[in-house]
């Protein structure tokens, strides 16, 4: 009899840490689980905010674009007049035109540099708070098996 209740007593010990380790395990895996829908859902803010920022300097330089043009067209009577002084005048305005589509690459590049950052800070403080559950995961699992 008396080894009939050591048995069901080891059973019990057995049982009760198998369940807080089950219990523990899903307590880590809810955290990690959390903290990557984190960073997708804030990859997915800046992206959509980058694109919207890109989007944002393309139509600007398209409307830069179509209004160089428009000028160029409404110069035409002008080339009889002065031949040299419109092709100066074309000239400077090409050179502004460059700088400035010069200007929105590099906006275009400086947002998804900052961007690029953003995302890396973001997944850096995810990939720490997955550290520090597994290391709490680590620590209670050996709490538990020690006093076994």
């Amino acid at each position: 009899m008396q080894d009939q209740t050591k048995s069901l007593e080891t059973f019990a010990q057995f049982a009760g840490k198998a369940l807080e380790t089950l219990t523990v395990w899903a307590d880590a895996n809810q955290r990690v689980v959390r903290e990557l829908v984190g960073l997708s859902a804030a990859t997915a803010t800046e992206s959509a905010r980058l694109y919207a920022e890109l989007q944002s300097s393309t139509v600007e330089a398209v409307r830069e674009s179509q209004a160089y043009w428009l000028k160029r067209q409404t110069d035409g009577p002008e080339i009889p007049k002065d031949p040299v002084l419109w092709y100066q005048k074309g000239l400077a305005e090409t050179i502004e035109g460059t700088q400035k589509a010069v200007r929105f690459i590099e906006g275009g590049a400086q947002a998804a540099a900052r961007s690029a950052e953003q995302l890396q800070a973001t997944a850096e403080q995810t990939g720490k708070e997955i550290q520090a559950t597994l290391s709490g995961l680590s620590a209670r699992m050996q709490e538990i098996f020690a006093a076994a």
